[in-house]
């Protein structure tokens, strides 16, 4: 995919959740819930201030973020599903490694 995205937008992936099970009642897709947590593919270069300098944004490709639910405008590249959204959109970016050391204990 040789998509960019301009200034402070960015490109994420939704991350899909287990499924979900509630009193052993398997729910079909179309009730599903979107999830809200997804990864950075691309980010834009940043947005150009006043001064005409650009602010570098806090999001790289590659990171997990979680965004809102009704955060972006869903398209479509190359047969996938994509969100792209506003930087300002994003609400936290999940640190892997503390993650990681939670899985452990």
């Amino acid at each position: 995919m040789n998509v960019r995205p301009l200034h402070d937008r960015i490109i994420v992936q939704r991350l899909e959740e287990g499924e979900q099970k509630i009193g052993g009642i398997i729910i079909p897709d179309t009730a599903k819930e979107k999830p809200q947590q997804g990864k950075v593919i691309a980010a834009g270069n940043g947005k150009v201030k006043d001064d005409g300098k650009r602010a570098a944004l806090d999001v790289k490709a590659g990171d997990t973020i979680l965004f809102g639910k009704y955060s972006g405008q869903e398209i479509k590249l190359d047969g996938e599903e994509y969100l792209i959204m506003r930087e300002d959109e994003v609400l936290a970016v999940i640190d892997d490694a503390a993650a990681e050391t939670k899985k452990k204990k």
